[in-house]
């Protein structure tokens, strides 16, 4: 009797164990277990589209996962949707991040960028798609989103920077409502409510006023921001007149509206040169800003501690001030009313973006406004807007005449060594004719503090040159030519025919000694040094 009981247990206890291993896995196949899969679905990561040499950032897998966090879409797009930018912001103060996504649709060849408000949803467990805005934006490249308190009281704003296929400038700046709950699926009110709209035949910008320790603190609201636009002034003949519009808060309306107009008149330049260089052509504006830029400072002298240098051949642009060099890929160019729109990519740092408005002044001159760290600053103390006059100018060589090339970076003089022949020409470009072969590149002479540095870029390969420059006194007679008519020989000098207003010296012995310029400052590589002397048939 105990036996077949206990043969009737084990039979039934075998029996349970079957149905509970046969209940695993059927279970997750069940209707009720839908929720749970949809959740694990939205957290899919889609990555951004790759950029031409985009790299992630060094560093262990903690550095690489914030990056992630930041720039990859927190849900899965559409079929038929294509993503543009990621912005990761906390827009409700709760624990998680929001994200606003934009995407195009790649089957609109023409047609606008479109916003996602993505948001946490506590009933799904997982992030969900919330609200789709269409932008007036329809040039990928020109794509700028951030965010900041635009009227002041804490509340965060969406900017929606871009440009459209007409070649104008847009900005919406999109105000986060604060009565939208946490779990959006069965909400009709948007999440976001348009303050300002606006597009021009030329650029727009956030003009940000210092606001006050009380507003730091919290106890009190801030001065709102005014938004600056400038079109072309169609009333003139001079394409170079423009106009310019300030767009305030207005209280009342929780709207911005139009404040004031000011006519500025612009260079007269040639109006047939003017024409052929804002054609809308990309291409011909790039060749006219190539080259080494000095900032203009605002007594209206020349700064040669700051310049900037585009170079489109290798789709760089470098940035020099507070002696710091910093290299930004040169990713996309966008012609504008009066210029180029760039966006760029520091080659270090991938996550960092820079935008430059590039404006024409003059023949000689250009103006910079320059959005960075996802914030505009426009109006504000920032290192690199202004204006710049292009090296090697008649006007940057008078008011630049003296008897060193400290502050000049181009010369026109051959140089012979050890190593062959060098060759510069006031265009920024060299040659070394070792006798063997001839390497070719551009080059700049600059000051970091107080040591003169050359560059070398040469055509073959992305390697920058870098030699720290002494040079030496004229021993001994012989003719050397400036690119200002002026050269080196007899006891000191020896003087050349040519403009009087351009004339400057140019030693006779050259020595170059190989260095590094990190954030450390200048490293020596300890290296042989190469002296030079100057050719005085050349």
């Amino acid at each position: 009797m105990i036996a077949r009981t206990f043969r009737l247990i084990t039979f039934v206890a075998f029996t349970l164990a079957l149905f509970v291993i046969a209940g695993l896995l059927v279970l997750p196949r069940l209707p009720f277990a839908e929720k749970e899969t949809e959740a694990r679905q939205s957290r899919i990561i889609v990555p951004l589209a790759p950029v031409s040499g985009e790299v992630y950032p060094a560093g262990g897998s903690a550095e690489r996962m914030a990056y992630e966090d930041d720039v990859l879409s927190k849900i899965a797009l559409k079929e038929g949707e294509s993503l543009v930018s990621v912005l990761t912001q906390n827009f409700d103060g709760d624990p998680l991040d929001e994200q606003i996504v934009a995407y195009r649709r790649p089957s609109e060849i023409d047609g606008p960028i479109y916003i996602i408000y993505v948001d946490f949803d506590d009933e799904l467990g997982g992030y969900r798609r919330v609200w789709d805005f269409p932008t007036p934006i329809t040039r990928q490249g020109t794509l700028n989103l951030y965010t900041l308190d635009m009227i002041g009281d804490r509340s965060i704003c969406l900017a929606v920077m871009g440009m459209n296929n007409a070649g104008e400038q847009t900005l919406t700046v999109l105000q986060k409502k604060t009565a939208t709950p946490r779990t959006a699926r069965n909400v009709s009110e948007e999440p976001f409510r348009i303050i300002a709209e606006i597009q021009v035949d030329g650029s727009i910008g956030i003009r940000e006023i210092e606001r006050t320790t009380a507003y730091q603190l919290g106890y009190t609201r801030g001065e709102p921001f005014t938004i600056t636009a400038y079109g072309r002034d169609h009333d003139s003949s001079n394409l170079m007149d423009q106009i310019e519009t300030v767009y305030a808060y207005n209280q009342t309306s929780a709207l911005y509206e139009r404040q004031r107009t000011v006519r500025i008149p612009g260079a007269q330049i040639e109006q047939r040169l003017l024409r052929e260089l804002l054609s809308g052509s990309a291409a011909k504006f790039e060749d006219f800003i190539d080259g080494l830029w000095y900032h203009v400072n605002n007594d209206g002298t020349l700064d040669q501690r700051q310049y900037i240098y585009f170079d489109p051949a290798n789709r760089e642009i470098i940035f020099f001030g507070d002696e710091m060099q910093q290299v930004f890929s040169w990713r996309n160019s966008t012609p504008t009313r009066y210029g180029l729109y760039i966006s760029s990519q520091n080659v270090s740092v991938v996550t960092l973006t820079r935008f430059l408005e590039v404006d024409l002044e003059s023949l000689e001159a250009i103006r910079l406004r320059v959005v960075e760290d996802v914030r505009i600053k426009i109006g504000v103390s920032d290192p690199w807007n202004g204006s710049y006059r292009k090296a090697g100018t008649a006007e940057l060589r008078r008011e630049n005449n003296m008897a060193s090339l400290e502050s000049h970076p181009y010369i026109d003089s051959v140089y012979s060594g050890y190593i062959g022949a060098m060759t510069f020409t006031l265009t920024g470009d060299y040659s070394l004719d070792s006798g063997n072969s001839v390497q070719k590149g551009r080059y700049a002479f600059f000051m970091l503090g107080d040591t003169e540095l050359l560059e070398l870029r040469p055509e073959s390969g992305t390697e920058r040159i870098v030699y720290r420059v002494n040079w030496g006194k004229t021993t001994g007679g012989g003719q050397g030519t400036s690119g200002n008519g002026q050269g080196a020989g007899g006891q000191g000098t020896t003087e050349q025919q040519g403009d009087p207003s351009q004339d400057r010296l140019l030693p006779a012995e050259l020595t170059l000694v190989r260095v590094r310029l990190s954030t450390r400052g200048i490293q020596e590589l300890h290296e042989a040094a190469i002296s030079m002397t100057l050719n005085p048939e050349a």
